[in-house]
Parts: structure tokens; C-alpha cells; sequence
């Protein structure tokens, strides 16, 4: 590894594992799918919390979000608890932010300047903390950089006034029209501006850590009409369909009622969104180059959580099925082969102590016992290295455990789901009644990892 590399974490919010190009050909995603030439993608990357705050608490700090107390959006980072954004700036490295963060969501007043407090108490050196488009439209007046940016533009009000229709709606049945604001006023290009000019104008004095936390393509969806133009028509990928009653009353209760052509056009729309992340992906990659830091910096990108875009009449996160749990993961840079591909299953925490022993600062042995969270280097160097033997995924509904050809959800309240993902990968069919066995089996592994080195942790 090179001495002093420069990260850059690229996160988008929502984004399931499935819709890349490299992953099908009815999206395109050029710039993620050269990311993924130029390094290694993981392709079983699962979240521990099907939602914003808790993965994103995880994600920093590199604990299981139930060891935490935080099962839903109603979390903070505890204070006491260290990042691994304190970590690296307290080995000399500038740490800045643009966009999304999601570390003390019901506080969601970010202030003009987006330079919260908290913000340098997470470890931030340059924080840029933006407010989430919802909370940005959702508000009387600003709440952050960006409302005040739309303010001053003379946009506000219609932003405003188009997702107050969009909330009274529901966000997503019969409101995945365009975004009432040109490209340029967007979030994520908003978002995308406020890096590439960060990244303008870095010194290359002392090492830097960029993450850039794009808003989209989380609901509602409402891409640029420049954007949403291109996929207009456009074919989509069918929807996972199961039988009406053959999921937990409590997942039947958030079913919609949509029809195949709603869902396609939510489908196109979400499409959209991700092409025009994927162009702000494209631009920091030359402004890289453009500044002769490409090869002295090692790229992540990652979601916090996916979509469940219509499977199962189901849309947005918080269920374990395969469209909320599964993220994309692609790294690369300096020493991260070329081409790279990693079946093994990868929780997305395990980013935490991988971008650690980038910058080479990795945890100590009795460091390490305190994380949940566990290096990728060792998959990255061999690809048929097996990570992790499961993963899990825990809400307040639900707790998950994922191996590599079954997955069990326990349900509270309601009876426990197995689903064999070999034979079934839409999870169509339950077969927790007809294999007992193996459901305490895999009870057994999941209790085994909530547990493991208990007594060592926070």
C-alpha cells in the first residue's frame, strides 16, 4: 500500500444491488461499471439495518447497530462512542463531507453552512453536512445548505410546494413525476458540485478522507427531466411477484396497490436518478486525474441500504428480503486488483476497518475485538476468499440471518420466514414449516453472532 493514500468514499442513498449495468444491461451506469473494471466489486454486500440511521451509525463507528440501541431512524451516534472519522483525523488526515449523514437524524437542522458542532465532534476536519431532500422539502423554511441554496435561487417555494403534494400522496403511487427543478438545482448535482469543488481545491499537503453522500435515489422519485428523458420509454426489469397473502401480516400491512405500468414508470424514474449519480461519479474521477491524484487515492462506493422497487407490491427499505438488504460495493485503487469479483458474503460495516488499513492506521488486536466489523483486505487479495459465513440484518420487526444459500427471518409477532436463495432467489416461498431443522440451525448462527465477544464491547 502506498504511504498517505487519499480516500474517497462515494455513498448513495437506497440504491439496490441489482440496478447497475454491470449487473444488467437495462441500466446503464458506465462510470460504476469502469470503477468495477479498474478494482473489486463485491457482490453480496448486506446492510445490518435495512434503513438510513442505524447502517450509517454502523458504517461509522463499526458496531452492529442492536449492540447500539438503534433499530430505527430514531437514533443518534452515541457520544461515547469513536468513528473511524476520528480515527483518521487523529492520524493527520484532513476528513470532509459533502451531502447526506444520518447521524442524528431527529435533529434535522443542519444550519446555513451545513457545519454543525457535531459534525467536528464525529471527526470531521470540513464538513459539509446536507440536509435529506425529504427534510429539505418537507420543511416551512430552510433547514440547511441546501434549502438556503434553493432559497436564494428563488426555488424553494416550488420545491416545497411539489413535495408537499408528493407527502400527501404517499411519496411513491402517482407522484414519480420529474423534479419541478432544472439539473443544475438538484440535490445530488448540488451534492456533485459541492465535491468536485472540494476536490478542486484540496491541498496535497497532508492526506485528505472525502465522503460524498449523495440523496438519491431514495423515494420520492424525482429525477431532472434532462435525466428522466433518457429512460422515458425504456424497458425495465419485471418485478419479483408473490402470492398476496404469503408474507408476515405486518409486510402485507405496507404492500401497494400498483399497477405493472406504475411500477415501470417508478422503475424508470429510479433509473434516472442513478444515471445521474453515476455522471457525478465520472466527474470526481477526472477531477482526480486531472489533479495527478488517481493513483495515490483508493475510491469506495457504496449505499446505505437498497429499494425494494416493487417486489413483492413492496417499496422502499426496512423488510430483509434481497431488494432492501443488498447494497453494491466496488473499491479501488492502489493494489486492489483489476476486474476483481467477490462472491462472498460482506456486511457494509466491514468498510469501516478496511479504509482504516488504507490510510494505515489499522486497529490493534484489542481495537479489533471491539468492532463487529472486519476488514476486507484479506477478499480483496483473493477473491475466493470467504469473508464472512452469514450476515445479519436486524429492525424492530424483524431480525435476519443470510448465508450463502438460505436466509432466515424472525419475524416478531409473526411466524419465522426460510428461504431457500438457490432455488428461490425472490424469495417467493416459505419453507420455515417444512424444514424445522434447518431453521434452528440457523437460529443457532445467529444467536452466535449476536453474542460473539460480548463482553469485550461497548
Amino acid at each position: 500500500m502506498p504511504a498517505n493514500p487519499n480516500l474517497l468514499f462515494l455513498m448513495d442513498d437506497q440504491h439496490r444491488f441489482d440496478f447497475l449495468g454491470m449487473e444488467q444491461s437495462l441500466v446503464s451506469t458506465p462510470h460504476l461499471d469502469a470503477l468495477a473494471r479498474d478494482g473489486t466489486r463485491f457482490s453480496h454486500c448486506c446492510v445490518n439495518a435495512p434503513v438510513c440511521a442505524p447502517s450509517r451509525i454502523s458504517l461509522a463507528t463499526g458496531l452492529h447497530p442492536w449492540r447500539l440501541g438503534c433499530l430505527d431512524n430514531h437514533c443518534y451516534l452515541p457520544k461515547h462512542i469513536p468513528t473511524y472519522y476520528q480515527r483518521l483525523r487523529d492520524h493527520g488526515y484532513q476528513v470532509a463531507s459533502a451531502g447526506k449523514l444520518d447521524l442524528a437524524k431527529p435533529s434535522p437542522f443542519n444550519g446555513r453552512t451545513g457545519r454543525m458542532p457535531r459534525n467536528f465532534q464525529w471527526g470531521f476536519t470540513d464538513p459539509l453536512e446536507i440536509e435529506g431532500k425529504m427534510h429539505a422539502g418537507r420543511a416551512a423554511e430552510p433547514v440547511g445548505p441546501y434549502g438556503y441554496y434553493l432559497e436564494a435561487e428563488g426555488l424553494y417555494a416550488p420545491f416545497r410546494d411539489d413535495y408537499a403534494r408528493r407527502c400527501q400522496a404517499g411519496w411513491i403511487k402517482g407522484v414519480s413525476h420529474d423534479s419541478v427543478l432544472p439539473e443544475e438545482a438538484h440535490s445530488d448535482s448540488w451534492i456533485g458540485q459541492q465535491a468536485l469543488r472540494w476536490l478542486e481545491n484540496v491541498s496535497a499537503e497532508t492526506p485528505w478522507h472525502l465522503f460524498v453522500s449523495f440523496v438519491g435515489p431514495h423515494d420520492p422519485f424525482d429525477p431532472p427531466t434532462s435525466w428522466a428523458d433518457r429512460w422515458r420509454h425504456a424497458p425495465m426489469p419485471d418485478p419479483i411477484q408473490s402470492a398476496p397473502d404469503s408474507k408476515p401480516a405486518w409486510v402485507q400491512q405496507r404492500q401497494l396497490d400498483m399497477t405493472a405500468s406504475e411500477i415501470t414508470q417508478t422503475r424508470r424514474q429510479y433509473t434516472a436518478n442513478i444515471g445521474l449519480i453515476d455522471h457525478w461519479v465520472g466527474q470526481m474521477r477526472d477531477m482526480l486525474a486531472d489533479r495527478g491524484m488517481a493513483d495515490n487515492t483508493y475510491i469506495v462506493f457504496a449505499s446505505d441500504h437498497g429499494e425494494m422497487l416493487g417486489d413483492h407490491q413492496l417499496y422502499t427499505k426496512s423488510v430483509a428480503y434481497e431488494g432492501a438488504l443488498r447494497v453494491p460495493l466496488i473499491l479501488a485503487g492502489p493494489d486492489i486488483p483489476a476486474g476483481g469479483l467477490n462472491h462472498s458474503l460482506v456486511e457494509l460495516a466491514d468498510i469501516n476497518p478496511t479504509l482504516c488499513e488504507m490510510a494505515g492506521v489499522p486497529y490493534s488486536g484489542n481495537e479489533l475485538e471491539s468492532l463487529d466489523a472486519r476488514s476486507l483486505w484479506p477478499s480483496i487479495r483473493d477473491t475466493s476468499c470467504t469473508h464472512r459465513p452469514n450476515a445479519l440484518a436486524q429492525l424492530r420487526h424483524f431480525a435476519a440471518v443470510r448465508t450463502e444459500t438460505h436466509k432466515l427471518i424472525e419475524n416478531y409477532n409473526s411466524p419465522p420466514e426460510l428461504y431457500d436463495l438457490v432455488q428461490d432467489p425472490g424469495e417467493c416461498t416459505n419453507l420455515a414449516a417444512e424444514q424445522p431443522a434447518l431453521v434452528s440451525a440457523l437460529r443457532e448462527q445467529m444467536q452466535a453472532r449476536r453474542v460473539e465477544g460480548t463482553w469485550h464491547r461497548w
